[in-house]
């Protein structure tokens, strides 16, 4: 019984990680603008920051909807790499 228990949630917890259609993405926002590539990194590399201010007001959000699909997503990690784990606060290798 313990293992199925244990097997339960860890299942749960899989599928809530599942990502979920982005219905907007393509679609210009209120201005008529779509983000891309650029914005998209802009965005990954603010992302830190961008989280802790959405936590305390709602008219932030930490990723912009209205995109153009793969290569914002495309900016968005690779400026989120850059700001964790590979540029300004990356690791140093110790010689």
């Amino acid at each position: 019984m313990k293992k199925f228990i244990v097997l339960f949630f860890i299942v749960v917890l899989l599928f809530s990680c599942a990502p979920g259609p982005n219905r907007l993405a393509k679609t210009a926002n209120p201005e008529g603008k779509v983000a891309g590539f650029w914005q998209g990194l802009w965005h990954g590399l603010i992302a830190p920051i961008t989280f802790i201010v959405s936590l305390f007001s709602s008219k932030v959000a930490l990723y912009e909807v209205h995109n153009n699909g793969g290569w914002y997503n495309f900016g968005f990690v690779l400026g989120a790499g850059l700001f964790l784990s590979g540029g300004i606060l990356g690791r140093k290798k110790k010689k």
